[in-house]
């Protein structure tokens, strides 16, 4: 797993399923619609990672965490999100494409 020791607010996961739902790191970043996001996570097929019984609002938290500790734990790079957001006209589509990325290179 790569160091993120420059964020020491973070905590050590075992598992995608801890990353995403993790509250504090879903608090983190730009507003973007439930809904958008929860379809993204969903066509990404990190849906699966989740409870079965969650509303939309907990799968998009679920999102929004993925995607800040991806970034914390330099499994992605700024520039590579902006890339890949800034090159799909959809937002539905670019965070998939995101959420795709991230799902390949986080391992645990």
């Amino acid at each position: 797993m790569k160091s993120s020791k420059q964020f020491t607010f973070t905590k050590e996961y075992g598992s995608l399923g801890e990353v995403m739902t993790d509250h504090g790191l879903a608090s983190l970043g730009a507003k973007v619609r439930g809904s958008i996001l929860a379809e993204a996570l969903k066509r990404a097929g990190l849906r699966e990672h989740m409870p079965s019984r969650v509303s939309k609002h907990a799968i998009a938290d679920a999102a929004e965490a993925l995607a800040v500790y991806a970034w914390l734990k330099k499994h992605v790079t700024l520039e590579e999100c902006v890339s890949i957001l800034c090159s799909n006209e959809e937002p539905v589509d670019g965070l998939t494409k995101l959420f795709l990325l991230i799902r390949d290179r986080v391992k645990f």
